[in-house]
């Protein structure tokens, strides 16, 4: 399989931090994010492309120097427009017949990807007590996902979105709406999707989102050795 890595983004919730170094790049416990992203990949995964935009230069010098994956790329997302414009970009870029897609700026449990990459379709999750603050997945009776919504006004316990997909090549064939907000979201993908297959849910037991001064000063106190390996 392909491994998909958005890390376009500005950043802009770290900064001053981000205005020289991109957000994957940002340090935890002397290793940047991507490099814990990287090692956390399973062994399904072969190859991986890289979407970059902002500082993309030092995340394509860290990608020469790094050692866990000989077969890389990156893609550029010259105009941003979105996660499912970013993920959009790599359509002439996939080998695979499946790829699992990760945000850039999170941390992940080896084995929960492990899991994940198991299934044709599938999406990271874990339950949040308050869905007001999340991107929630919508199950079927049968258990699978029928829709994503972004902060729906409910009461949780939910299943939260941790932006990390397994999908079909070919989910990149379908027209993309624009959302509200003036973007293309790739948890529409996910909701496209789920109308012609089942998209398993996969319940997380490690997840760690890095989208604030204070969640990535936090992250350099915590026993990361708990981390999951396959």
């Amino acid at each position: 399989m392909d491994a998909i890595i958005l890390a376009a983004g500005l950043g802009t919730r770290l900064r001053p931090h981000t205005l020289r170094t991109p957000k994957p790049l940002l340090p935890v416990q002397g290793r940047p994010i991507l490099d814990w992203t990287l090692a956390a990949l399973p062994p399904a995964i072969r190859r991986v492309v890289v979407v970059v935009n902002y500082l993309a230069e030092q995340i394509e010098d860290y990608l020469r120097q790094q050692t866990h994956f000989r077969d890389w790329q990156t893609v550029r997302q010259d105009n941003p427009r979105g996660t499912g414009d970013a993920f959009r970009c790599c359509k002439d870029h996939l080998r695979s017949q499946r790829c699992l897609v990760l945000n850039g700026d999170d941390l992940y449990g080896a084995a929960d990807l492990r899991a994940l990459t198991s299934f044709p379709a599938a999406i990271l999750v874990q339950k949040v007590e308050n869905p007001r603050l999340w991107g929630i997945a919508l199950l079927k009776p049968d258990g699978t996902v029928e829709r994503l919504v972004e902060k729906p006004d409910m009461d949780g316990p939910a299943l939260g979105n941790l932006g990390a997909y397994v999908f079909p090549r070919d989910v990149l064939e379908m027209d993309l709406p624009l959302s509200p907000r003036g973007e293309y979201e790739i948890t529409d993908y996910v909701t496209l999707l789920a109308q012609r297959q089942p998209v398993i849910p996969v319940e997380a037991r490690f997840w760690l989102p890095i989208g604030s001064i204070e969640a990535w000063e936090r992250a350099q106190t915590l026993d990361l050795s708990l981390l999951p390996s396959p």
